[in-house]
Order: structure tokens, then sequence, then C-alpha cells
């Protein structure tokens, strides 16, 4: 088990905004209901975090912006998303609302603006109108500041706007970006499937014969291209992006000498892992949040020809039961 720190290592948080005019409550659901737990010294977060919770909370109070009611699907501040960039130590911050009506927020933006300072490294509204537990809208309304939080990660620069996925502990990730890396031999043709925004294969690129990027969301493509730009025209000459789901795509493994795969908690597509076994590379990275499903598609795969070389896991969700496990497959 590869751990880190059991305290500040939280860099991005979503939380909960609930309660009355002039006494919001920021923090998280107690389980099982919509009832939110003030959280305002909360341990685990990068200290910026709980310092814009608490500022978004007075500005609240002042302006008189109501806090979102879940069962009157009523009121404006509905959650508030705080990114801290690590270099600049400066927060991205989203306020999502229950109202798609900018000019009404703006003494409640000034006011962020003006307690945040230099501390604030761009301030964002995402309107959700819906009834619906999906905490981020489909746009992001950009206020003030830089249009992507910028991280180096595995010696490339990688780019988050607001609504692309990140993960929250930075420093534990890096390890397992780098981790990734000392598996994927120099001049190999890779492709990595469930891309994000590129974070672990932009550092890739300068020693690849290839990279080819599968990705389907909108702001994770964003956030990727990005971060091609930033490689300069030569080394992005060596990638191509291929947006849309992974298992459309499947036909990808053929090509590649090198496969990762970052998927979401329900594992790997279908189509995927039938193009894996029939078409098996020489090697494939499966990096998973979702232990269930790694387990059960690990042993299909092992079964169906694939040897497992090398399985590490890595503590990124600290006083919970979920890991993210790092298994190398070879043929």
């Amino acid at each position: 088990m590869v751990s880190g720190p059991s305290s500040g290592f939280r860099h991005r948080a979503r939380l909960a905004i609930r309660g009355r005019v002039g006494s919001p409550k920021i923090g998280i659901f107690e389980e099982g209901s919509h009832r939110v737990v003030h959280i305002p010294n909360c341990v685990v977060h990068h200290p910026l975090i709980n310092q814009v919770a608490g500022i978004v909370r007075r500005a609240l109070v002042s302006t008189r912006v109501a806090p979102y009611s879940d069962q009157a699907h009523a009121g404006v501040a509905r959650y508030l998303q705080v990114v801290v960039e690590r270099s600049t130590e400066t927060a991205q911050v989203v306020l999502v609302t229950n109202s798609d009506d900018a000019g009404a927020l703006q003494p409640l933006f000034a006011e962020i603006q003006r307690e945040l300072g230099p501390r604030l490294h761009s301030l964002w509204q995402s309107p959700q109108l819906e009834r619906t537990n999906t905490i981020l809208g489909a746009t992001f309304r950009h206020v003030a500041g830089p249009d992507s939080v910028r991280e180096t990660l595995g010696g490339a620069s990688v780019f988050y706007p607001p609504g692309a996925f990140g993960q929250n502990n930075l420093e534990l990730f890096e390890r397992l970006v780098e981790h990734v890396h000392q598996a994927v031999p120099a001049g190999a043709r890779v492709v990595e499937l469930y891309a994000g925004v590129g974070a672990i294969g932009l550092g890739l690129v300068p020693r690849s014969h290839s990279v080819v990027f599968n990705e389907l969301g909108e702001h994770s493509l964003t956030g990727l291209g990005l971060g091609l730009a930033a490689l300069g025209p030569e080394l992005a000459g060596r990638t191509r992006v291929v947006p849309g789901p992974a298992g459309s795509h499947a036909e990808l493994v053929a090509s590649a000498d090198v496969v990762i795969a970052d998927p979401p908690r329900k594992g790997l597509d279908r189509e995927l892992l039938e193009a894996l076994v029939s078409h098996k590379p020489k090697r494939f990275v499966y990096v998973s949040c979702g232990l269930a499903s790694f387990l059960e598609q690990a042993a299909e795969l092992v079964e169906r020809g694939l040897t497992l070389t090398a399985l590490t896991v890595f503590d990124l969700f600290p006083f919970t039961e979920h890991v993210e496990v790092v298994a190398v497959f070879s043929t």
C-alpha cells in the first residue's frame, strides 16, 4: 500500500450549501439524507479550501443570498466547488446556483473576490436548475481569473477547467502517475482510454513513439487540448485525440504496444475488455478506483490469456474503504 499524508491532502472539494438566509451551512450530507453537516475546519482539506468556504459563507450572509432547499426546490446557492492550484496556492471557485441570473449575484461575486484577494485563482458560476443530485450544471459562466487550473504531473503541464474531472489527492496521485510511467517502455505506441485531461498520458509523449488519447467528457477534452498545445507543435504531432465512449473505440487496442485505462468505478466497457483479450497488447496498465469491478475484470483478463505481472495499491482516499489500484498485465 502506497500512502501519503492523512491531513490537508484534499486539493479539490465539492461542498453542499443548505440552511437559512443569514445562517447557511457549507459541508457534506449526512449519509442517506440532504441534511448538511457544517464542516468549517475539515482536517483533510487543504487549508485554503476551509478559508474559501468560510469566506463564501460570510458573503452569502452579507448579501442575503438564500441557500438551496431540496424539498422546495427554492433558494439560490446549491454547491461550492473549490480546487487549489499547488504552484500558486490559489483557489478556483465555482458556485453552483439554482438560478441563471448572473446579474443578481454580482454583489455576492464581488464580495468573494474582495475577501479572497490574491488567494483567488478564478471565479465561476454553474447554473443547475434541475431537481437532481447531479452537483455541477452543464455550463460554466466565467466571472474572473484564468480559464484553467494548471498542474505539473509527470513532467507535463496539465490543465483543469472547472468542469473537468480531477483527483483530489494530488500529492499521492502524482506518485501514481510516475508509477504508471515506469511501466511504459520508451518508444512505445501508447493508447490511453478514459484519458480525462491527460494527467497520465501527457508526460509520456516526449518518450513515446505516439500517444492516442480517448476521452468522452466535453470539459476534460478542453483541458486535454490545452495540455497538448503546451507540449508544442513537434511533440503534439505525435498525438491524436479520439473523442467519445471508450467502448466505441475499442479498435484502438489493436495498434498499441501499451494500453492505459483509467475507467470510472463501474470498470472497463465490455467492448474494450473484449478487444484486450482479442488483440492482446504487449502491456495493459489498468488504473482502477472501483475494487469490486477491478477484481471481477482482472480475473476475466487472466482467465482469457493475459498475465498479471504487477499490482500496486494507492491509498488515495484515506479514512474510506476505497483505494486506487494500478495493475500491469502482459502477454
